[in-house]
Formats: C-alpha cells, structure tokens, sequence
C-alpha cells in the first residue's frame, strides 16, 4: 500500500467498525475495529435491554465487552417477586446463547468479555464456570483483580466481598485460595485472565465520565459503558531495512494511521446511537503493532533477551511519540476531543485529538493476512498447522523467514520441511545450526517470565492495554501459572492471560505434535450421603430415582430403579445411573447430564402420564432437573432458564395413547382401534 493510497482511502471512507480489512500482504498497516463495551444494569429490563443491544452488535459483525459484577448474588433477595436472584453466571448464558445464534444465523460468533469484580460473592463460581466443556463458548473471562485483594494475598489473610446490590459486607473469603482457583482453572482451560482492574482505573483518561469495569473481548482496551475500540497495528517486520529499524518509515506509519483512525471515528457508523455519542465525545483509539517477531528475526534478535526487550521499548515509544504529536496536530487543527474539559488532560495538560491513543490487539486475522505473527507474540511454531479454519479446513505451513534462511545457508531439505513442520520447537535439532536455532524461538520456548517481561515493556509505553497470551507447554504447573499472574502484577501489567497447549479442544493454533488431554480422577464417595428419591411415571412402569449429594448440596450420585419392568430396561437404568455417577464425581455440570438424556423418546413421541415422560432416559433427566430447582438439599445451582416447574405424581392429564412397554408388566403393548393393551397381563390404556 503506498502511501498516497493510504490517504485517499482515510479522507474518503463510509464504513461500519466491523467493515473488511483494510491491508494486503505488503500493507504497513491494517486497521479493524468492531467491539464495544455495553452496561449491565442490575434489573431485569436492563439485563434484557441490554442483551437486545448486544444482538445488534453482534448482527453487525461485533463483539461486546460486559462487566457482571453489579448484578446481585445468587439467592439474594428478590423483593419485587418474593423470589431468589440467580447470579450472574444464569445471566451470561443469555448473551452466549444470544451470540451463537447469530452465529447459526450465518454470521460470525460474537465475541464477549465477561468479567466479574474479585470481591463479588459469585466469584468462585464465576472462576469455575467454563471449566466444563462447551459452555459459555462466546465468553472469553477475566476477574477483575482490586488492589485490595493481592494486598491479602501478599499476606495471606482473607478479604471482604460485597454484595452490589447494598454495598454491605457479605462473608469473606482466604485471597490465597480464591487465587488457587485461578490458577488451577486457567491452567486447566485457558480461563479465566486476570485484570487488575484498580490499574487501569489510575489511568482512566475521563475519570469524571465513570471506571472502567471491563475491556473488549479480547483485552487490550478497557472502555467506558458505550465506547468502541477502533483499532489499527503497524506491520513491524516492513520497518527494518539492511538489518536495522527504518525510523523514519516506523515515524511515518504512526502518525499516518494515527491520522487515519481518528478519520474512522468521524465517518464509521455505529449500530447503536449511545456508541456514536460517546465514541465521538472520547475519540478513542487504539494504534498497535504486529509482526514483531519477524522485525527480532530480520535484526537477528533472539525474542527472549535483554536485547528484544531493548527494541520493544525503542519500537513501543518511537510509536507514543509520533501519536501523541499527531493527536496534538490533529486538536489543534480539528479541536480537542469534546470530552476533554475535566480529563486528566486538563488544565494544563497537552491538548490533544484523543483521549487514548495506543492499544495491541492479539491482531489474528490481520496478522495472517499480512503473514506475520500475530501482536507482539513470538513465533508460535516454525512449522505450522492451522485448523478449525474455513470450515474445519487444515493447513500445514514453514514460516517464510525460516525457510529463506534455511535455503539461503544451505541446510533446507523437504525430510527437514517435515519434521519441523510436526515439531514445537526446533532447539533440538542438530541438523539445523545453533545460532538458526538459537534465532527462531518459538512460544513453547520462551520461559513464562520472557512472555511476561515482554508484554511489560510494551506496557510501559501503552496508554491502553496489551492484549498477549502467554503461551505454555501442556507439562505447565500450577506453580509455573501463579508466577505469571504475580510477575504480571508486579511489573505493572493491566491484566494477563495463559493457555496451556492442548488444553482445550479446536484451538486455531497448535504445533504438529498434539498434546494428551489432561485426565481427571472423580471424587472419592462418604460412606453416608443425604439425599432423595423422586417417583416418575413412564411407558415401562414407574421410575424411581435417587439423587444424593455432596456436603455443598451438589449432585454427587444417582440411582434409578423401576418398580416393575423387564430385565433389560433396569439394566439399561441401572447403566446411566452408573454413568451419570461417574461424571457427577468428576465434577461435570449436572445440567449437562439433564442436557444430554432430555427428549430421548423410547416408543412414542407424545409422552406418558401427566408428566409427559418419553423414556427411562428422560424421566431421569427430569429428576436432575427438579433436583436443581428444588429448594431443598441440592438446590446450590441456578434453575435453568425457561424450564417450568413440573410436579410429579399429580394432575389430571389424561394419558397419552401410544404403544410401547406395559407398565404392569413391561411387556409390548399393542394398539387396537384407538387403545393400546398388553396380551400378556390384560392391562388397557382405555380402562
């Protein structure tokens, strides 16, 4: 893209934020922006309002960024209804199911930050919630770490949660063991990150205007209730010319897309008329960069040295410095941006164009066009496979300046393209030269405090936030993870997240050698569980089924006996109970379990008795459900959203004709004329 090019599109652009991408393969620059941030009021209206807004983002290719933490607790007080709220955890399965069916709509998945204050009374569960497989998948999670908090943690004392609703003290809880749980769920699953939100609020730009409670999806901008990112990333592997950064060409890409972004907030238009308010009264953006690990290679760099680290800081503040001089450019020929009165800008201060100006975005899809790595991550493997692309599409691809070195020193052959092309790392591989191996570090080899000194170092020159995942091995610890948080912390990151390889199924990336999936032990079983058994009607006779729970009220077994049925079908109860026992011991989600028996038809498909039971199957299902609905013993879940109660064993709904099981004997019925009847023992449906 030349540069006359470049200004005629930024002076005469039409587009939404979520328009195509503006670059190809030898762009400078490329810039997207699709992602807001939205309120989250603690009523029902504003919670479905609000879920009505996101449908339009998410319509319009977008994603939302949502904090939870001003919803009330589960199980506080309901006044209006007499009821129980159900938490905040109930609420995001709203907006996820919401974004997913845009999704199944033909459109992309609308991505959503969830985040959740630390000192909410939910927290443990809001820690928990994507530790099952297959829920809350348009979330990305992160708890918003107080200052407070790691305070207690340093000393190992426990610390307040507050309800939201009143602003009371409701409990405590040891720091130390609610950050284990972090810990031991983003390593186990990649969620949840961490922001440490009291940061991010000491550099709130408009304090006055309100706190920052949560970021875009993906975290490198925080934003206020109704404010959009709209982001661009300097290509770094175009600013290195003779093995040395081209300063002027690096001086003149950021002021020029500085120029350019602040033209997209003047002529984008947004889905809602509260996002164009306050974006324009702001006038955000967030200028990042891409392709740094191809500038380290071009210089010769090794990514973890103190050299790297060297550049980045070069690189991070030549950036701020063009910006910032353009935004002052930019306000004196244009005006300060309307919200500037009252910033922390003023009185006094720089008169500038924008409140905000710099932001590194994780920059996937850019970056792969421009065929770099993505943000300022290294190179994730020398040779490459990408899935879960295009339809569950497959490629396999050498990473062009490894090939081109390898070419160039004589050691490249297609037995080599191979076996690097299945390998995380090449550090062991005698054929290729140690200075080649030493060069092309990949994440898997960096240590987990070279990704994090890395990310502080571009930080340091951010005035919004760094987006950057610290990659681990799948052998990670738990110990190897809580030093990640605490070194972030203590270097003064804004938030930090980790992703163990491996450890979730259908990541976009991974090296050519899969890791195992990790395995987990179920609970051990008391010998003396509580619990209860319910008395349901089916086509094969009554069901019993026995749910028992744990000293927390969760589910932890169940049983199913019939009352008369054939040796097959008690063989057949007898196995999911087995089953369900097992995953409920293993900590599965037992609205999973409901989930997958519910709706299995055996011989009908209208249902039997006044419960309307399709099968054994679904008549378990049932149990589980109204054990989780029950106000009784097992009554620590939230009731699953638009499921009515039922009751059983009462009614006066006539019974369904059908053929099927007898219930007397277990038999086959019969259909005769309008009835169906048992030879065996003379039972009717009629009768």
């Amino acid at each position: 893209m030349t540069e006359e090019w470049f200004c005629e599109a930024m002076c005469g652009l039409d587009f939404l934020p979520n328009s195509p991408t503006l670059m190809n393969a030898g762009t400078d620059v490329g810039q997207l922006a699709a992602c807001f941030v939205l309120p989250l009021g603690d009523s029902l209206e504003d919670i479905f309002e609000t879920a009505k807004r996101a449908a339009l983002v998410f319509k319009s290719g977008g994603g939302v960024g949502l904090s939870f933490s001003r919803l009330r607790p589960r199980g506080d007080a309901v006044h209006s209804t007499g009821g129980v709220a159900s938490g905040p955890v109930s609420f995001m399965r709203i907006f996820d199911t919401g974004a997913d069916v845009v999704k199944q709509g033909g459109r992309r998945r609308g991505a959503m930050m969830g985040a959740l204050r630390v000192d909410h009374p939910d927290i443990l569960e809001f820690i928990r919630c994507k530790r099952e497989p297959g829920r809350l998948e348009s979330f990305n999670t992160s708890v918003a770490v107080t200052d407070a908090f790691m305070a207690a943690l340093a000393g190992d004392r426990e610390y307040a949660l507050v309800n939201p609703r009143t602003g009371w003290p409701a409990g405590s809880l040891r720091a130390a063991e609610v950050f284990d749980e972090i810990v031991r769920c983003a390593r186990a699953t990649g969620e949840p990150g961490v922001l440490f939100i009291d940061r991010m609020n000491a550099a709130n730009p408009t304090p006055e205007l309100g706190a920052y409670e949560t970021t875009n999806p993906c975290g490198e901008t925080q934003l206020l209730p109704y404010e959009s990112c709209n982001l661009a990333s300097i290509n770094l592997a175009n600013m290195v010319a003779e093995g040395r950064i081209d300063e002027e060409r690096l001086a003149r890409a950021a002021c020029l897309a500085t120029h350019f972004l602040d033209n997209v907030v003047e002529v984008s238009r947004q889905p809602l008329p509260e996002i164009a308010e306050v974006t324009h009264r702001n006038r955000k953006i967030g200028l990042g960069v891409m392709g740094f690990a191809e500038m380290l290679i071009r210089l010769g760099v090794p990514y973890d040295s103190e050299r790297a680290l060297e550049t980045a800081d070069f690189v991070m503040r030549e950036i701020d410095r063009e910006s910032g001089w353009e935004s002052c450019r930019l306000a004196d020929e244009r005006g300060v941006f309307p919200g500037y009165e009252g910033s922390a800008f003023s009185p006094g201060g720089p008169r500038v164009r924008n409140a905000t100006r710099l932001a590194i975005a994780p920059t996937g899809t850019l970056s792969i066009i421009a065929g770099v790595t993505g943000g300022i991550e290294p190179v994730f493997a020398v040779g490459l496979r990408r899935s879960n692309i295009l339809d569950g599409s497959e490629f396999f691809e050498l990473h062009p300046l490894f090939e081109e070195t390898a070419r160039r020193e004589g050691f490249y052959t297609d037995a080599l393209a191979r076996k690097v092309a299945g390998a995380t790392s090449i550090h062991g591989f005698e054929e290729i030269p140690e200075h080649v191996r030493r060069l092309f570090r990949t994440a898997h080899d960096v240590s987990p405090e070279w990704h994090v000194r890395m990310q502080a170092a571009f930080q340091a020159h951010v005035d919004n936030s760094v987006s950057k995942t610290v990659n681990l091995p799948a052998d990670t610890t738990e110990d190897d993870v809580r030093r990640v948080f605490l070194l972030a912390y203590e270097l003064r990151c804004k938030g930090v997240t980790v992703y163990r390889d491996g450890s979730r199924d259908g990541q976009p990336l991974s090296s050519g050698a899969a890791a195992k999936p990790e395995t987990r032990a179920p609970r051990p079983r008391p010998d003396v569980l509580p619990g209860r058994t319910r008395k349901l009607r089916t086509g094969c006779g009554s069901i019993f089924v026995t749910i028992t729970t744990d000293e927390g009220g969760r589910p932890l077994e169940l049983f199913a006996k019939h009352g008369k049925a054939g040796v097959c079908s008690q063989a057949q109860c007898e196995a999911i109970g087995r089953l369900a026992s097992l995953a409920l011991r293993s900590d599965v989600d037992p609205r999973q379990i409901e989930k997958q028996l519910a709706g299995i038809t055996c011989h009908a498909p209208f249902g039997f008795g006044p419960d309307k039971v399709l099968s054994c199957a679904d008549a378990i299902a049932r149990a589980v459900r109204l054990e989780l609905e029950d106000e009784g013993p097992g009554a620590r879940l939230p009731v699953r959203a638009g499921v009515a109660r039922t009751q059983t064993g009462t009614g006066t709904t006539p019974p369904v004709l059908r053929t099927g099981a007898c219930p007397e004997c277990g038999a086959a019925l019969t259909r005769e004329g309008h009835c169906a009847s048992c030879r065996s023992c003379g039972y009717t449906q009629c009768a």
